[in-house]
């Protein structure tokens, strides 16, 4: 087994094996409490940059296949392209690798799906001791290195802190299509809506589809005349990497659809998107959320839903805030019930809505699947009061 160090930005290191390519990676430690979907984390373009630490002490058990990927395409080190998704995870740490894959879906290894990939990793590290470090002290800039990339600790510190912070860092439009792309559902679609892609799952245009939904997903810098020519009945605004205080073009996009009245629905990145529509600030979490079982309370009803959650940054505001936009009155809808962070804001019109959750749920909670349903009733009221044909 080659060696191979996770360096963090503090100065700590940690001392290990490699687990999938050999060589060196840079990116933002983070760490996932989801105890099963790594396929789903290890695709979700909202990782992009991120070296993941997984707090399930054993990864790798099911295998990896070619139907639980969250992204297109899986183009491996030789360039050539498959049918398992994208790996978009800058790297990733885990504690203990299973020596055998058991699932009769399976069609490879994480660890030889991730060496084709190219994606550094390492194992055999205390991922508990990792993890309280970025709990109390945030997550922070890191690197995994082996093979040729090994060097001394000094040099290796060096290296990890001339990288960017993720603060600042504008994501969205090296993760979404470059042309677009059309998700139908299997009968006459009902209704059809525009999603702009800042990082969207491939469980999302499903959902849609399942509900008798037309998705024409579009790249993150599509204009508001790309979405007029469609002539769509909602727009979406997808999931997405980095730092939402940096886009601004998706901003003024999202202004241009609420002030055409058309229905709106966002989720996670998309959530702070419209947030900022509204005029609210956004700021960086300390560690994140980052897991499937995050509880999440409706401010108006009390309910609680149990959410999948993939978020660095988070919409200033408390719960049951009411506030005014240039849109009409809004308030923020949904809160974290652990620390009281915004995970929803809405029109009181009712004419566009956001959380910060996965109601996609890949590998996680149904809870929130209702809120696709929500949607499609919102182009159900429009269609039947003659707003749109």
């Amino acid at each position: 087994m080659t060696a191979a160090v996770l360096v963090l930005e503090n100065g700590q290191v940690f001392r290990g094996r490699e687990y999938g390519a050999v060589g060196e990676t840079l990116g933002e430690a983070v760490f996932c409490t989801a105890m099963t979907g790594y396929q789903e984390t290890l695709t979700d373009p909202s990782y992009h940059r991120q070296i993941v630490v997984a707090t399930a002490p054993q990864i790798g058990n099911t295998g990896w296949n070619n139907e639980d990927g969250e992204s297109t395409g899986s183009a491996g080190s030789e360039g050539e392209v498959g049918d398992s998704g994208k790996i978009w995870v800058a790297g990733y740490a885990v504690r203990n690798p299973t020596r055998r894959v058991s699932n009769w879906r399976a069609t490879t290894s994480l660890e030889d799906e991730l060496e084709r990939q190219g994606i550094v990793g390492i194992s055999g590290i205390d991922t508990r001791t990792v993890v309280r470090v970025l709990r109390d002290h945030g997550s922070m800039r890191a690197g995994v290195f082996s093979g040729g990339a090994l060097a001394d600790d000094d040099e290796l510190i060096a290296r990890v802190r001339s990288q960017p912070s993720m603060k600042g860092a504008n994501l969205a439009g090296e993760v979404s299509t470059d042309t677009g792309y059309l998700v139908e559902p299997a009968s006459d679609p009902r209704f059809t809506v525009a999603a702009i892609d800042l990082g969207i799952k491939t469980n999302t245009p499903r959902m849609f589809a399942e509900r008798g939904v037309a998705v024409h997903v579009l790249p993150a810098d599509a204009g508001f005349d790309a979405i007029a020519e469609l002539k769509p009945d909602g727009v979406f605004l997808s999931n997405g990497p980095g730092d939402p205080a940096t886009a601004d073009d998706a901003v003024e996009l999202t202004r241009r659809v609420l002030g055409a009245d058309l229905p709106l629905f966002g989720i996670c990145f998309g959530n702070q998107i419209l947030g900022r529509a509204f005029g609210r600030n956004t700021y960086k979490m300390k560690f994140g959320h980052r897991g499937i079982n995050i509880p999440v309370i409706d401010a108006a009803t009390g309910k609680v839903s149990i959410t999948a959650q993939n978020h660095g940054f988070a919409l200033e505001g408390e719960a049951g805030e009411e506030f005014d936009t240039d849109f009409g009155r809004a308030r923020v809808s949904h809160v974290c019930a652990n620390d009281g962070t915004v995970e929803g804001v809405e029109l009181l019109s009712g004419r566009a809505f956001s959380v910060q959750y996965h109601p996609e749920a890949a590998a996680g909670p149904h809870d929130a699947a209702y809120l696709f349903d929500r949607f499609v009733s919102l182009l159900e009221a429009d269609r039947a009061h003659g707003t749109r044909s």
